[in-house]
């Protein structure tokens, strides 16, 4: 007979903590700019895949039942008494930018290996299984497309277009993950979940400002990425005159002001515009280039203005190739996801969690994107979100979250996870 599972679940916030300072280690550098410990843990990167196994273990430890797939993602597996019954699923990524700090995604992933570590020193059975899952390539810098794991485990992007992307050196993800020892045995499809639920670090300053401790996330906004590539003519900076040049770069600079004159006109709503990415060719000092490549990243919570947006920036290239002659753009779609709505069943079971462990929360829109955008196609889903230090800086060294505020975020996550997949 087992014990009662209690009204709320708290975890081992030390334990948990550890865990997170130990992952972070894997791939860390000492950033010249800010003087702090960072990460650089690209998506199957020899770091990477250090990580990934490391979290295996850890999972193997718990008593996980572990599983990779052919996109690599990695799915750790507590039954439950009706083995037959969907799980109820929690997660999110290991992979990193290349300037990142220790809790993007790592939080939901040993957040949740620290709640089935729990259960177990507890004794509590659920009636549903609950797994834990880690996402192939969330953050998209390295092979191009956000998201990637969860995708083409939710049948948004087949495994023929994942596999087939590249790196900036020419390799392949398919490529990679054999490299990497990742390319596992399972499908990727992903059988719908009972629920899904992702503790995350907040990312931004709205939990702070607010001075509350959880945040209950009712959706993801819009993401749209493309690339644009410029082609104009090399020409010698001294002896070309200004009025005979087809600068590249200069094309590039214009994209970029006029991207913030979009934002600051309102015409698009909540729009947010960022150039991530900018090289120029043949990058010399005394050569105009020839040919530029950037990256344009828009965000929006409105699908219909974020339509608007990309229509009137299309607008804009036509307008700025046709007035030069010998200047040419192509542009490359990357990635595009609409604003994805949350499960109001599952915002409430978080909130009453939140609640119930006596910690102030809030709801809001998370301004970044998530595996559970797309693991919310399958399953009710939503995401709960813990402050961040800082302005809530993140994808920068100086990312930090408290020992208590992770453990408060696991805490909720580890009451919703008991109470979705029931008590036996």
């Amino acid at each position: 007979m087992t014990n009662p599972a209690p009204h709320t679940i708290s975890v081992d916030a030390g334990r948990l903590w550890q865990s997170l300072m130990d992952l972070a280690e894997i791939g860390a550098y000492d950033d010249e700019r800010t003087g702090l410990r960072g990460v650089n843990r690209l998506a199957l990167t020899d770091a990477d895949a250090v990580g990934r196994r490391q979290v295996i273990t850890w999972m193997e430890q718990a008593g996980l039942a572990v599983r990779v797939d052919r996109m690599g993602n990695i799915y750790g597996r507590r039954e439950g008494t009706d083995p037959a019954a969907a799980p109820v699923l929690t997660g999110s990524h290991i992979d990193s930018v290349a300037t990142a700090g220790a809790f993007d995604g790592c939080l939901g992933v040993l957040g949740g290996i620290e709640v089935v570590r729990t259960l177990n020193e507890r004794g509590i059975t659920t009636r549903r299984p609950i797994e834990v899952g880690v996402f192939t390539e969330e953050e998209g810098v390295r092979f191009g497309t956000d998201m990637l794991g969860s995708a083409v485990a939710a049948g948004r992007l087949t495994l023929e277009y994942a596999h087939a992307l590249t790196d900036r050196d020419g390799r392949t993800l398919g490529g990679e993950l054999a490299r990497t020892g990742f390319d596992g045995p399972t499908g990727v499809r992903l059988a719908p979940p009972h629920a899904y639920v992702e503790c995350h670090i907040e990312q931004g300053p709205v939990l702070a400002e607010n001075d509350v401790e959880i945040g209950v996330v009712t959706g993801v906004q819009g993401i749209s990425w493309q690339e644009i590539t410029i082609h104009g003519r090399a020409a010698h900076a001294g002896t070309t005159p200004t009025h005979l040049r087809v600068d590249a770069g200069l094309a590039a600079a214009q994209i970029i002001v006029h991207l913030r004159s979009m934002v600051d006109s309102g015409s698009y709503g909540d729009l947010r515009a960022t150039v991530g990415h900018l090289v120029v060719h043949p990058d010399l000092t005394n050569i105009v280039p020839a040919r530029a490549e950037l990256t344009v990243d828009l965000r929006n919570p409105d699908d219909a203005r974020m339509a608007r947006a990309e229509k009137a920036l299309a607008a804009f290239l036509r307008e700025l190739e046709n007035s030069l002659p010998g200047l040419s753009l192509t542009t490359r779609r990357m990635a595009r996801t609409a604003h994805v709505p949350f499960d109001e069943g599952v915002q409430k079971v978080i909130a009453q969690a939140a609640d119930d462990h006596g910690l102030e929360h809030i709801s809001l829109l998370s301004g970044a994107g998530h595996d559970a955008q797309e693991i919310a196609a399958l399953c009710p889903t939503a995401m709960i979100f813990v402050p961040g230090e800082y302005d809530g800086i993140s994808h920068n060294p100086r990312e930090y979250s408290t020992p208590e505020a992770c453990a408060h975020g696991v805490d909720v996550l580890a009451t919703t996870l008991l109470r979705l997949a029931g008590q036996d």
